[in-house]
């Protein structure tokens, strides 16, 4: 089992994340429980920074906040010197909420409202990601109307199919996401985009997909952009001045996982942007990259405490936790693996074969299936590792169970970020019309 970051194995046997005891976490918390690891996610962004702007002249990392954001993480951002990738109207509305300065957002999306794109120009945002033409076509408009000329990306689809779940792959030609440079669509995108007085053509963005490992297809969507990059500086006489090539880079969640290291995907990416922008006699533009699950994936544990147990002789025994896919959708989604450990009893051997299951009335609620654990007992804390990507950001409340807390550790101390969903949060919004109120005629 690796262990990530700052976790650590006490006097007690319990697992430790940044300098706190996990047991005495659940037990001034509650479970289910996020636990983000704020040293090592700050370690995580100075890593990335440093290894691609050690290897090429103007570099922007731009965190993707899909991936989990809270204003507390955009704080974290912020003093990292981090940019940040926001792709909806509450996304943008955390961000604005938390300080984050509004010239450093890229906004993104396939379906960006108008009300959304009236709040970015407003609220000042660097870079709009343009997806297709009815978005260029109004997001004219609107910048018009406000007096504003906004400073705008086009993403292409680039016609790579990332080596990935086909649910999170998204740079193939058919993809809802971009402008495919099949058939010159993309081209004559960009064309259009030109001839828009109240929008600034910046340059080009592409994405390939996401928890890819493969280094060689980041590679070959460079190169693609690239290329294209110096077909519109030939034909159009138009200049790319950024290179926006997304993110996607994937993490170790198990053992068939490989681990990618910030220097070896920089060495990877850099020298092939350098070669194909040589090779075409391009200026370097601003290179951006991306990262989002890189940044916060392994940073992130989810503490459950075990409620019951159920043996099926010689076909499976059961462990039953007090969250799942309401807290974590990926294993049902598209069958996304994890390690866990028992956060209370570290310093136990392995002894049996058990099926971590959640609380969900679904049978594909099922965490983890045939780990080996510590003999699990009613009570005990179960860790899922690797949970700070796309847990909290895709938890629900299905079967009406309030979403979990969020807390920040690192030195010795933890604090509250998001707090625990009360039963009242779960009917705030709700609303009974006169006609089914109870009477009290009798």
């Amino acid at each position: 089992m690796k262990m990530h970051g700052t976790m650590n194995v006490n006097h007690a046997g319990h697992l430790e994340i940044g300098g706190c005891d996990t047991v005495e976490l659940a037990k001034e918390y509650g479970t289910p429980l996020y636990i983000m690891d704020e040293p090592f996610i700050r370690e995580k962004c100075r890593s990335f920074v440093k290894a691609f702007s050690s290897l090429y002249p103007d570099v922007e990392i731009v965190y993707a906040g899909k991936a989990f954001l809270s204003m507390a993480q955009a704080r974290i951002m912020e003093q990292e010197g981090l940019s940040l990738d926001v792709v909806s109207g509450g996304e943008l509305y955390t961000a604005s909420g938390a300080g984050f300065p509004a010239e450093k957002i890229y906004f993104h999306g396939n379906n960006k409202s108008p009300e959304e794109l009236r709040m970015a120009l407003d609220l000042g945002v660097g870079h709009v990601v343009v997806d297709n033409i009815n978005e260029l076509k109004t997001l004219n408009h609107i910048a018009g109307f406000l007096g504003k000329k906004q400073r705008i990306l086009i993403r292409l689809s680039p016609g790579i199919t990332g080596n990935t779940h086909q649910y999170i792959q998204t740079g193939q030609l058919d993809s809802k996401f971009g402008f495919p440079l099949y058939q010159d669509i993309a081209f004559e995108a960009v064309k259009q985009a030109l001839s828009c007085k109240n929008l600034m053509f910046a340059g080009l963005h592409c994405h390939i997909g996401s928890q890819i490992l493969d280094i060689k297809s980041f590679v070959t969507a460079a190169r693609i952009v690239i290329e294209f990059a110096a077909r519109l500086k030939s034909e159009l006489n138009c200049e790319s001045s950024v290179l926006n090539l997304g993110g996607g880079f994937g993490i170790y969640y198990t053992k068939q996982d490989r681990e990618l290291l910030p220097l070896t995907l920089a060495e990877e990416i850099v020298t092939a942007v350098k070669e194909t922008l040589n090779r075409y006699g391009l200026p370097y533009p601003r290179l951006v990259l991306e990262p989002g699950r890189f940044i916060v994936g392994n940073a992130g544990t989810t503490l459950y405490t075990v409620g019951g147990i159920k043996e099926i002789p010689s076909v499976r025994k059961y462990v039953f936790i007090d969250g799942g896919m309401a807290d974590n959708p990926r294993p049902a989604l598209y069958q996304a693996k994890y390690q866990a450990v028992v956060a209370n009893k570290m310093n136990r051997t392995p002894a049996q074969e058990v099926t971590i299951a959640g609380r969900c009335c679904e049978s594909s609620d099922v965490l983890i299936r045939d780990i080996m654990l510590p003999r699990v007992e009613k009570g005990d804390l179960i860790a899922v590792l690797s949970t700070g990507a796309y847990n909290y950001s895709m938890a629900s409340n299905y079967n009406r169970i309030p979403r979990p807390a969020v807390i920040l550790a690192g030195g010795g101390k933890a604090d509250l970020i998001i707090q625990r969903e009360s039963y009242q949060d779960l009917i705030k919004n709700d609303i009974i019309p006169d006609r089914l109120k109870k009477s009290c005629d009798f």
